[in-house]
């Protein structure tokens, strides 16, 4: 979880172990398809040992469309373009974009995996595991393999058959899913629609999944988490996706990396971790990874002060559009107390630049000249802006997004399992 860390994807096989040996990692992985694939690279590239079991020699990856694909981002981002690179896409870049579908060489997926660079050695990935047993252990996990070697570990993902983890947590004779808390309200699927009138999409650790003919859903980090379950990070395999399992990998990989007996995940942690990897958590499809302010734009949009919206099953952040004053007062006054008597003054319509450096200065106790002279200095250099430097112009939603990520950051605002704001 250390800030710029390098993504560094790392496969080892394990191979050379005496019988009876006990080994140990830090999380282990179970699961032959994106689920777990996402789980256990995020994991090991969180700076935790990590292990894969998978019963298959390759993985089992359900790859989509192109439509699904342009609304990818983090590890699964950096597979598509590892895959256009080593040729694993056919046609050019334009038909990739365009084209409602397109042709992926499964065969050069699985190449491309398995030669990914090894130099992090946090991932060991075990193909074709014959295990007996998976039980707990204190405050962890230990697996039994047929040949009487032993895996210990402190966190588990499991991303493999939910019939096979009834058995392994012992579930009582006709005990369904339901009723142990594997599957929640929705079905267990997990992904939900973001829907602003439940401030549930705050806890967002993943986003973009395509279902009911839209991308405008989202994954809360405590749909990750078995009721009455420590240790257990657990992924509905009838929802297959590489974002969903690096969540959940950065999610177990939290109580590793800060060696916290309790493993009780921090939202914020997560949140910042999965961001700092370039997974998108609240799903806009027209402002990519690459852009300057996509971060800000992330980071503002998991506090709801600028809204997207749904045009054609995109969810659009509308980054060139103006911000209205009446979008922004009500979340801006929830998570600061000092905003409410500025809106109380501010009667215009529209907000403009000045008009948001003043309330930036009001609401963080900044110096209003030294704040003014500090944007202008960072317009163009810093945040990119291609836009002149005009106070007394309409504000962008990027701009509003960057100034207000940087001198306020509602990030930093605690948010508890509803998605309202700790006071």
């Amino acid at each position: 979880m250390k800030k710029g860390l390098l993504v560094v994807f790392a496969v080892i096989f394990c191979c050379g172990m005496g019988y009876g040996q006990t080994l140990k990692t830090g999380v282990l992985v179970i699961g032959n398809g994106n689920n777990a694939l996402g789980a256990s690279f995020q994991s090991a590239n969180s700076g935790v040992k990590t292990t894969l079991l998978m019963e298959t020699e390759d993985f089992e990856l359900s790859l989509g469309d192109a439509a699904q694909q342009r609304m990818a981002s983090g590890l699964e981002l950096r597979l598509w373009d590892k895959l256009k690179a080593a040729g694993g896409i056919k046609g050019s870049s334009r038909e990739i974009r365009d084209s409602s579908s397109l042709k992926v060489d499964l065969q050069k997926v699985s190449a491309l995996l398995k030669s990914w660079d090894d130099s992090s050695k946090n991932l060991t990935i075990i193909r074709k595991a014959n295990w007996s047993k998976l039980k707990r252990s204190g405050r962890g996990w230990t697996v039994q393999f047929n040949d009487g070697k032993t895996l210990k570990a402190q966190m588990l993902v499991y991303a493999g058959d939910p019939a096979r983890l009834k058995e392994i947590l012992k579930l009582k004779e006709g005990l369904t899913l339901e009723e142990a808390g594997l599957l929640n309200e929705t079905g267990g699927l997990q992904w939900k629609p973001l829907n602003y009138n439940k401030l549930i999409y705050r806890t967002s650790v993943a986003s973009g999944f395509s279902m009911d003919h839209t991308r405008a859903n989202i994954l809360s980090l405590y749909d990750l988490l078995v009721p009455g379950q420590e240790d257990l990070i657990w992924l509905n395999p009838t929802r297959e996706s590489i974002a969903a399992g690096q969540a959940a990998g950065a999610t177990a990989a939290y109580p590793v990396f800060f060696k916290r007996k309790d493993n009780i995940p921090n939202l914020k942690v997560i949140q910042g971790e999965l961001i700092n990897h370039r997974l998108s958590l609240i799903p806009f499809g027209d402002i990519s990874p690459a852009d300057s302010s996509w971060k800000a734009a992330q980071f503002i949009g998991l506090s709801g002060f600028l809204k997207g919206t749904l045009t054609n099953g995109e969810f659009r952040f509308n980054p060139g559009q103006k911000v209205s004053t009446l979008e922004i007062k009500a979340p801006i006054k929830e998570f600061y107390y000092k905003s409410q008597i500025w809106f109380d003054d501010y009667t215009a319509p529209e907000m403009t630049i000045a008009a948001t450096l003043d309330l930036v200065c009001k609401v963080g106790n900044k110096a209003p000249v030294t704040t003014l002279a500090e944007v202008k200095k960072k317009w163009k250099t810093i945040y990119r802006f291609s836009t002149e430097f005009d106070p007394e112009r309409v504000i962008s939603r990027r701009e509003f997004a960057l100034l207000l990520q940087d001198y306020l950051n509602p990030f930093n605002v605690n948010i508890d399992p509803t998605g309202r704001v700790v006071r």
